[in-house]
């Protein structure tokens, strides 16, 4: 099949990160994964959760939502029905647990910090956006308005993969995720490691050796993106 653009099937979308959008947050991020683009902001408070009200650790979460028109049609907002969709909720514990893999908790002792991920144009790839925009303003964060620089542990980032007439393709966009025959996201760290897949054969299934060659190519692409991240921090 022909990507747009004529992109390679192993070749990500241009990808851009603008740091330091918001001058309110502590850290704040817009990245771009070609028409994909995410706002995330990380904001820090002097407290825990309720559970963790005697812990030694502080804690980091995330939250996730889509602007009414960053799709081909107006959604509603969620605020404005009363509920959060399942996957909204599945989107942002992912992003929550996923985060958490990229700090030490330890070092963040009494604080909470809330990553904000708001898509504001969706092309396909907003979760693997969100995590990997949500790491820069998570580090900036902590670079700027935290005292104890230990709390950084490793970067993170994220990408999304598929598998369509044969072919495995790369960081998929809105109209290759919806038709593609296996559809992957893998969260990965600096130290090549995984943290999460999520995979599913959405028409047919897949074997092993096409999952390690997915693998093996987000890999490439995960430590490509968190070159990217490290240019904007350090």
């Amino acid at each position: 099949m022909v990507r747009n653009k004529d992109r390679n099937h192993n070749q990500l979308r241009d990808i851009s990160i603008e740091t330091n959008i918001n001058i309110h947050a502590e850290g704040s991020a817009l990245i771009s994964f070609g028409n994909t683009k995410v706002i995330c902001n990380a904001s820090i408070e002097n407290n825990v959760p309720r559970w963790m009200k005697n812990s030694d650790e502080g804690w980091v979460t995330g939250e996730y939502g889509m602007l009414p028109r960053s799709t081909n049609e107006r959604m509603g907002r969620e605020a404005a029905r009363g509920k959060q969709s399942g996957r909204t909720q599945e989107i942002q514990r992912l992003i929550g647990r996923s985060l958490r893999q990229a700090v030490d908790l330890k070092y963040l002792k009494g604080k909470t910090i809330n990553v904000d991920c708001d898509v504001i144009q969706a092309d396909g790839g907003t979760r693997t956006a969100s995590i990997t925009g949500g790491c820069v303003a998570l580090f900036l964060a902590i670079r700027n308005h935290h005292d104890d620089q230990r709390a950084i542990k490793s970067f993170i980032a994220a990408v999304s993969m598929g598998i369509k007439d044969n072919k495995i393709l790369l960081d998929l966009n809105y109209d290759e995720d919806s038709t593609a025959d296996t559809d992957l996201n893998i969260v990965m760290n600096d130290k090549d490691e995984l943290i999460e897949i999520q995979g599913t054969a959405e028409d047919a299934p897949f074997s092993k050796a096409e999952l390690v060659d997915m693998l093996e190519m987000g890999g490439s692409a995960i430590a490509e993106l968190i070159q990217k991240q490290k240019a904007c921090i350090e």
